[in-house]
């Protein structure tokens, strides 16, 4: 996949893993970190889980009720997260249309292919 990516093509990318209700794709991977996509069906659950690497993440589409820690909101279009290490998140997809993230990771590679986290 080029560096410039549309919304299409990263949706176009991704595999859908039914057991999970979600869609999921690595989007590019670089030195110090890496950039995924990942939409959730309304009415699924992103589940509650934590890494060794840190998290950033950006809502495109839908609402969620995010915990991250010890914080629970809910987040839609635009609204982000920072999740560090080892520290518990996830979340309720809300309403009835597909939640869309954007995840950056770092390090790099720690996540790749695994959505056992999703």
């Amino acid at each position: 996949m080029s560096n410039i990516i549309t919304l299409t093509e990263a949706d176009a990318a991704a595999d859908y893993f039914p057991d999970m209700q979600v869609w999921y794709t690595l989007l590019t991977g670089g030195t110090h970190q890496d950039l995924h996509w990942v939409k959730f069906k309304p009415g699924s659950i992103y589940p509650l889980h934590s890494h060794p690497y840190e998290q950033t993440s950006i809502v495109v589409q839908g609402r969620m009720r995010l915990t991250v820690g010890d914080e629970v909101r809910e987040v839609g279009p635009g609204d982000m997260w920072f999740v560090p290490s080892n520290v518990p998140h996830g979340g309720e997809i809300l309403g009835d249309e597909p939640v869309i993230f954007i995840d950056v990771y770092s390090p790099p590679g720690g996540h790749e292919g695994d959505v056992t986290y999703y």
